[in-house]
């Protein structure tokens, strides 16, 4: 997971859970990432959600960018209980998104 930090996913996290507030901030957040970092996000959220298992991370990431056609802003906020996919996925990548989370408060 060498590809986005811990801490920039926590922050998407924090940020979606407040969407109603905090959806212009997200998505800014989200857009100002390089193409790796956002399909990095989406391959966590993929393993969280168990459409790939931790083991199979290449092959999510390089899904992630082959088949990146929406801006990940938009693909996040239309993914339902995508901040508890995010947090299981980091969860299963070994990183506890409770504490990263908390490092933010």
């Amino acid at each position: 997971m060498e590809k986005i930090s811990a801490n920039k996913v926590a922050a998407v996290i924090v940020m979606v859970r407040e969407l109603d507030r905090a959806e212009g901030e997200m998505r800014a957040f989200v857009e100002r990432m390089d193409v790796e970092e956002q399909a990095a996000l989406v391959s966590i959220m993929w393993i969280g959600r168990g459409a790939f298992e931790v083991e199979e991370w290449d092959e999510a990431y390089s899904t992630a960018l082959r088949e990146a056609t929406t801006p990940t802003a938009d693909y996040l906020t239309g993914t339902p209980h995508v901040a508890d996919h995010l947090e299981a996925g980091l969860d299963a990548l070994g990183i506890s998104a409770t504490d990263e989370e908390n490092q933010l408060m």
